[in-house]
């Protein structure tokens, strides 16, 4: 007995016999889905009050350089003790961008920062700009839209 090994082909074939070409639409429907579940993973800026801006003077508590947003902890000196504020950044690409690195800031560093902040009054803020204990802007200033 010969241990012969044949080739099956699977041919799909229509109504009329003729054989089928693959339909593209499988890929489209996935491609699809990929990108909505993509976009869908990306919250809104709604939390933030962007009509109103603070300007939060404080220590560095941590800097953490990671995505989907880059996050400053700051340490805000207040009457009852200091108040640690969470300041929502922009992605690791969008920092670097803007001359921002994963050193920029250390623990202890001061620091001024400029945010929008929640409307619910909490401690926390979209990041508007910063500065060192210098007065010296931290990466570079965002471009303003004209129109």
């Amino acid at each position: 007995m010969t241990n012969s090994a044949s080739k099956m082909r699977l041919e799909l074939t229509g109504p009329t016999g003729k054989a089928m070409k693959p339909s593209k639409r499988p890929l489209a429907l996935v491609a699809t889905l990929l990108t909505a579940a993509t976009a869908s993973g990306h919250h809104s800026g709604a939390m933030f009050d962007s009509q109103k801006t603070l300007t939060l003077e404080g220590s560095v508590k941590a800097f953490q350089w990671s995505n989907p947003h880059c996050w400053i902890q700051l340490l805000v000196p207040s009457a009852g003790g200091p108040v640690e504020w969470s300041v929502e950044m922009g992605s690791t690409t969008e920092l670097y961008r803007s001359g921002w690195r994963p050193r920029t800031l250390k623990p202890g560093d001061k620091v001024t920062v400029v945010v929008h902040p929640v409307r619910d009054q909490s401690p926390g803020g979209a990041f508007v700009s910063a500065a060192g204990p210098d007065g010296k802007p931290l990466g570079l200033p965002k471009k303003v839209d004209a129109s």
